[in-house]
C-alpha cells in the first residue's frame, strides 16, 4: 500500500477493525510517519438476473428489499430480517460461484425465508410472485404452509383457534 503523502510503498497496519461488510485498517507510513485509513472489501462478481422474458439485467438488491417490504407491511417482521433475505441471495450465488440467477430462483429463496418468518407475508408474496388467478390457489398455498393444520369455516374452529 502506497503512502498517500509521500508515495513510499511500505506501510504498516496500526489498527484493524471490522465494519459492516468491510474491514477498516489504520495504517502508518514507515518513511514519513503519515497515518491514513483504508477499507478492505471482498471483490464480488457482478450478479446478473435472467428474467422470465429472456432478458438479462444486473441484480438490484433494492428491488428484492422493496418486494419483501411490500409483503411484510404491517407484519411483525423487522428490517434486519429483510436484509438477511437479500444477503442470502447474494451469498448463495457467491458461494456457488454463480454470476447469473433467474427471477424464479430469487422468488423461491424469498418464499423459503418468508415461510420461516411470517405466514401472512409468505402468502402475500406468493400471491404476486406466483400470480394467483383464483381463490383455490390461495387455499393451496395456505395448505402448503403447514399440512398438519386443518382449515375449517365452522364456528367451533374460531372458538378453539384451530
Amino acid at each position: 500500500m502506497k503512502c498517500p503523502s509521500c508515495g513510499f510503498e511500505e506501510t504498516k497496519v496500526i489498527d484493524s477493525r471490522p465494519m459492516e461488510n468491510k474491514i477498516r485498517r489504520r495504517r502508518g507510513c514507515t518513511e514519513c510517519g503519515h497515518r491514513f485509513t483504508t477499507f478492505e472489501t471482498a471483490e464480488t462478481p457482478l450478479l446478473m438476473v435472467l428474467k422470465k422474458d429472456g432478458s438479462v439485467e444486473p441484480f438490484e438488491r433494492n428491488k428484492v428489499i422493496r418486494g419483501v417490504f411490500t409483503a411484510i407491511k404491517k407484519r411483525p417482521v423487522n428490517a434486519h430480517q429483510v436484509e438477511n433475505i437479500a444477503d442470502e441471495i447474494e451469498n448463495s450465488c457467491a458461494n456457488k460461484m454463480v454470476s447469473q440467477i433467474s427471477t424464479v430462483e430469487i422468488g423461491d429463496i424469498i418464499l423459503e425465508h418468508l415461510k420461516k418468518i411470517d405466514d401472512v407475508a409468505y402468502i402475500r408474496f406468493a400471491s404476486v410472485y406466483k400470480d394467483f388467478a383464483d381463490i383455490d390457489e390461495f387455499v393451496n398455498a395456505i395448505s402448503e404452509l403447514d399440512g398438519s393444520r386443518k382449515f375449517c369455516t365452522n364456528s367451533c374452529c374460531e372458538k378453539n383457534k384451530i
